[in-house]
């Protein structure tokens, strides 16, 4: 089985691995820092998904991550917050682009997320390596994270491995 990879930067780290790492098709997500080039090529605050076409669709993936993170608003704190998608081909490029104007109708707002070609990578401490997974219970993670598990249990259910979510949050 061979593996695609695209980034994605938004919010804070921790919330988009514990996102994507629910994900059935999505066999590997590495946790860190990425930059693009050119007035991109600092380092923000994102994830590696390395993913199995045949599971999971990259449309799918880009609409949870539209969905999971502020890709509207664009705040203070973007320098460290990229809203992002790194793209590894030309080809993830042109699809992204493409869904991205797509998934535009059904935002009120203009979606600011960015494609950037992926450029560099600098994975986070080990410390916090699955940070929802090994912390579910912290003040942190049931304020940012569960709401945004909520939300795939909700929308995109068939697309969940439940067992990697249902035994860490309520569903109440």
């Amino acid at each position: 089985m061979e593996l695609t990879k695209i980034a994605f930067g938004g919010g804070c780290h921790w919330c988009t691995e514990a996102v994507f790492q629910t994900l059935i098709g999505v066999e590997k997500v590495e946790q860190g820092w990425v930059s693009s080039t050119q007035k991109n090529n600092t380092f923000s605050e994102a994830v590696i998904i390395h993913f199995n076409t045949e599971k999971i669709a990259l449309k799918t993936l880009i609409e949870i991550h539209l969905l999971t993170h502020k890709s509207t608003s664009n705040h203070s704190m973007r320098t460290k917050y990229r809203s992002a998608i790194y793209y590894f081909t030309q080809q993830q490029k042109e699809a992204t682009l493409q869904l991205i104007e797509k998934f535009q109708e059904s935002f009120n707002d203009k979606i600011i997320t960015k494609t950037l070609e992926f450029k560099g990578f600098k994975p986070s401490s080990e410390e916090f390596q699955n940070y929802y997974q090994s912390n579910p219970n912290k003040p942190f993670c049931k304020t940012y994270i569960n709401p945004k598990l909520r939300l795939l249990l909700q929308k995109f259910s068939k697309n969940i491995d439940k067992r990697k979510v249902l035994h860490l949050i309520p569903t109440t």
